[in-house]
């Protein structure tokens, strides 16, 4: 039986899915039949779940509280868990990463500092996300064990893998986490004969090799481009502005950029927003006007520090509203979003945001245009001055 912790996050989740079929009156009239199932599933959950466990919490007598763990004994599961020649990756509800060994660094191709805090699903093609997250969420609720095959987007990787979910109780923590294996090279259940061996050598991926070159290409224009407004003494505005022109169309079809205050109490402000040709009028000056104290994702990005990396933005309201009321992610139809500080060093203060959209049809971003995405924003914090450019004096 659940916990009182636990249970109000269920009802929290709960509440937060409501609020983003609420947001279906922003959807086409034609969109709008295809959530009917979804509402009908969570009325469902609703009656078959959150009700019986809330009956069970109200009748439950309050048991003795547990000891905590041997810590010799933790350290030995933490060693276990990283020597484990699996790769094994430890998720929240959400999928997202909270600790992955080195089995899993090797298969996604990536470290397991930047993995941490950043959803699995940025490692998987996009035809496997959404079943990936919704059997992560079905296990943290504890529907049961299960597995399934999905395909790995990195080239190095060996393209289909075969994960097993399992739900684990961390101890001391009130919420569920899922043990996420992975067998790469297995394209079904064990048993089924299809499990083919890995292969001895791969062919370089000729899509990936062109995207590396142009992810080279963008860092080397953008450098050129931070170089010239230094040489030219331009002041923080100028450096965001000219940096978003340089990435919009190329890195993502809305370049947004927000500045922090210099110091003390202030309001953040929008630089400039860039979007898609065709959203000229009323979509781009509503984005160029906005307030992004409204918008969560670029406050915590200022405040914080705290980057986001999403697939399919489930927070309908992470970039706010427009002056209508409809979430601008539900509007623009942003299929993938990117929001990162903008900071010299790790320690350094947050000079201002840069967030990326994707929509439509295009490829969702991956963990590597991220890791290009931070270098090249930690390049623009170098190039930003700390005041405005002094006036030339009459006649110079």
């Amino acid at each position: 039986m659940p916990g009182a912790q636990e249970f109000g996050a269920e009802l929290t989740d709960f509440r937060r899915r409501v609020e983003e079929l609420r947001t279906a009156r922003a959807l086409p009239s034609q969109e709008r039949p295809s959530l009917l199932d979804a509402a009908l599933f969570e009325l469902q959950h609703a009656v078959d779940v959150l009700w019986p466990r809330y009956e069970e919490l109200a009748a439950a007598t309050r048991g003795p509280g547990g000891g905590r763990a041997d810590p010799q004994e933790q350290q030995l599961l933490r060693a276990l868990f990283q020597r484990l020649p699996v790769a094994a990756v430890l998720l929240d509800r959400d999928a997202v990463v909270r600790r992955m060994n080195f089995a899993a660094t090797q298969l996604f191709n990536t470290r397991a500092g930047y993995a941490t805090g950043r959803p699995l699903t940025t490692s998987l093609r996009q035809d496997a996300q959404a079943a990936l997250r919704s059997q992560v969420a079905a296990v943290a609720r504890g529907e049961g064990d299960r597995s399934l095959t999905v395909w790995l987007s990195q080239p190095t990787a060996d393209g289909e893998a075969r994960v097993t979910l399992a739900a684990l109780r961390p101890p001391g923590e009130p919420h569920p986490a899922v043990l996420a294996a992975f067998q790469p090279g297995m394209a079904g259940p064990p048993g089924e004969g299809a499990a083919g061996a890995r292969r001895p050598e791969s062919r370089p991926d000729l899509a990936e090799v062109t995207r590396h070159a142009e992810l080279l290409d963008l860092v080397d224009d953008m450098a050129a481009a931070l170089l010239r407004t230094a040489l030219a003494g331009a002041g923080p505005e100028a450096v965001l502005a000219g940096a978003a022109e340089v990435l919009h169309g190329r890195f993502a079809d809305w370049v947004i950029a927000d500045l922090a205050p210099e110091a003390g109490p202030g309001a953040p402000r929008r630089v400039v927003a860039l979007g898609p040709r065709e959203a000229v009028g009323d979509r781009t000056a509503s984005l160029a006007e906005q307030d992004p104290a409204d918008c969560p994702l670029v406050v915590d990005a200022l405040r914080e520090g705290v980057s986001a990396l999403r697939m399919s933005p489930y927070d309908a309201d992470a970039f706010g509203q427009d002056a209508t009321g409809a979430p601008v992610l539900v509007r623009e139809e942003v299929t993938s979003l990117l929001c990162i500080p903008l900071r010299a060093s790790a320690t350094g203060p947050v000079r201002g945001a840069l967030t990326f959209f994707r929509t439509g049809g295009r490829g969702v971003f991956e963990m590597a245009e991220a890791g290009v995405a931070d270098r090249i924003a930690r390049h623009i914090a170098l190039a930003m001055p700390r005041t405005a450019p002094r006036a030339a004096a009459p006649g110079a």
